[in-house]
């Protein structure tokens, strides 16, 4: 949506408390208010001040923003150019799920809410957690890359950011590589289904955030990774079976023929248009 002051783009899970917005703003000024979970924003470009705990503060490109529960800030562009951000919105139900989670919490209590102390951090892993997640929501994305991204961002926001890190119970070496093989398992007989890391867990007789450790140190991908390089094969072989990439596409599980034709070509190096072609015709095809 574009507006005088720049433009905004929002999306909200429909299932779960996680919202996420995209925005270029110019003269917008934000009165104070509060969220009722955590806020965790991205500045992308210019600079935006705001009043929370009683100061004044500055998130300049790179820079990460975190905000606790019912914490009270305002906004404003603080360079001639304005600002441009991103911003997830995640319930604080959410946060104390992933974090009892990796914490290995079989007793169904809820994890201590993390804390954080400043406003504005600068820490390019924190940056990099919540891009990856950012692009995650508002994009085409599968379900389980969703999750796993969902629980890096919280997991590194709470152990680089906040007063109360997460502490994980490990695996010994064979439960690592049961757990693993079982999860992998379920994603060979089921990669086109939409499955959760719920899933996987339930699977692997573990915690979901113990499920995709073991699985990465076993096979060194996460599970998601697995699932798409399971689909990608599936579709290629469709590919080369005459079928058409939107075909192939929705056969094997991707969100849309976009998303497919994205990850193909960065697994291939070429369009499943031009492999299709040259695998049809016996002969080479340009890209």
């Amino acid at each position: 949506m574009a507006t005088g002051n720049g433009w905004v783009r929002y999306w909200r899970d429909p299932t779960r408390p996680v919202e996420a917005m995209h925005a270029h703003f110019f003269d917008h000024v934000y009165a104070p208010h509060a969220h009722d979970g955590y806020s965790f924003g991205i500045t992308d470009l210019g600079a935006q001040r705001f009043r929370c705990r009683g100061a004044h503060h500055t998130s300049g490109a790179g820079m990460v923003m975190a905000f606790n529960p019912d914490e009270v800030h305002d906004g404003r562009a603080a360079a001639e150019a304005g600002y441009r951000y991103r911003i997830i919105h995640i319930g604080t139900s959410v946060v104390s799920d992933v974090l009892a989670d990796a914490a290995g919490a079989t007793d169904g209590r809820a994890a201590a809410p993390p804390f954080f102390v400043r406003p504005v951090l600068t820490d390019p892993v924190l940056t990099d957690a919540l891009a990856r997640l950012h692009a995650s929501l508002v994009g085409p994305s599968d379900e389980l890359a969703r999750e796993e991204r969902l629980a890096a961002a919280v997991l590194a926001m709470a152990v680089r950011g906040a007063t109360r890190a997460p502490r994980g119970r490990a695996l010994t070496d064979g439960g690592r590589r049961r757990a693993a093989r079982r999860a992998r398992a379920l994603l060979d007989e089921a990669y086109a289904e939409p499955l959760s890391a719920g899933d996987l867990a339930e699977a692997a007789g573990c915690s979901r955030y113990a499920v995709y450790r073991a699985f990465r140190t076993e096979f060194g991908l996460s599970p998601s990774e697995y699932q798409r390089l399971l689909r990608l094969r599936r579709a290629r072989g469709l590919l080369a079976a005459g079928v058409p990439p939107a075909d192939a596409a929705e056969t094997a599980g991707f969100a849309d023929q976009a998303h497919f034709g994205r990850w193909f070509k960065r697994a291939y190096g070429i369009t499943p248009g031009v492999y299709r072609r040259a695998v049809l015709r016996g002969t080479a095809a340009d890209g």
